[in-house]
């Protein structure tokens, strides 16, 4: 061995030596996450992204994404706080990822809260398929209730009777559903509309209550229209669809008088 020379001491370092530490959040972009414009409010979430290298981009990390958010937060509303609204990343302009709609659900603690012994619980659930040709699974529940003056601890529908009113909610809902854009029908999933008419309709069956469709699921969806995206984003649309609303308003009030 040469004189000096020391053995411990390789030429390339010692092996698993500690390797340089990277904060990983450096390496991370921040995205503007956007709701359509018939949602109370547009910046709901910010979101990161690994920073573009090579030909592995940040935009396609993001699309496809989904977020859950409550639907209090989005319509300013506490009154909703027991529903969430899932969107999905469809495109991404600058920072900005532009989301549309993809699903609906009812918090567990809510839905387990309706359930009560001595009544019936009646579920429904069906395909539709609106103007736009999104295909949707939605989901509806109901519960018995006794009537004014009963007796009885009991309020059990009959097999026969829940049958009629499954009936009846499937029709209303693929009614409901055939006739209208995603866009229109997410206007009427938001204020209940839908389930306060199922149950006007179910109650002359059997006394019904607490009826909402409580999930609704995107199963399958047309092919990627950017700018009809888009245009569920633009505050122009929702000031158009607001003025013409009023304008027939004044219509009807001068019709009237």
């Amino acid at each position: 061995m040469a004189i000096g020379k020391n053995r411990r001491i390789s030429k390339g370092g010692k092996k698993g030596s500690k390797k340089k530490t990277v904060d990983t959040f450096a390496r991370k972009e921040h995205y503007v996450v956007k709701a359509p414009s018939y949602f109370h409010v547009s910046n709901i979430a910010n979101t990161m992204a690994s920073r573009s290298q090579g030909l592995k981009k940040s935009e396609d990390s993001l699309r496809g994404r989904t977020f859950d958010i409550n639907l209090a937060d989005l319509q300013k509303n506490e009154g909703q706080s027991h529903r969430k609204i899932k969107l999905i990343c469809e495109e991404v302009q600058g920072r900005n990822c532009y989301t549309d709609f993809h699903g609906l659900s009812v918090t567990r603690d809510y839905l387990c809260a309706q359930i009560r012994r001595h009544h019936s619980l009646i579920e429904a659930y069906v395909d539709v398929q609106t103007v736009d040709r999104y295909q949707l699974r939605m989901f509806c529940i109901a519960f018995t209730k006794s009537v004014p003056g009963q007796m009885c601890v009991n309020c059990y529908a009959k097999t026969s009777q829940q049958k009629v009113i499954r009936s009846r909610m499937v029709k209303y809902m693929q009614q409901e559903a055939s006739k209208c854009t995603l866009k229109e029908l997410v206007k009427k999933l938001i204020p209940e509309g839908i389930s306060k008419k199922i149950e006007k309709l179910c109650s002359s069956v059997y006394p019904v209550h607490n009826v909402s469709i409580y999930k609704v699921k995107v199963v399958k969806k047309p092919k990627l229209d950017v700018a009809k995206l888009m245009e569920h984003h633009s505050t122009a649309a929702v000031a158009g669809e607001l003025k013409e609303a009023k304008n027939l308003l004044s219509a009807d009030v001068v019709a009237e008088s």
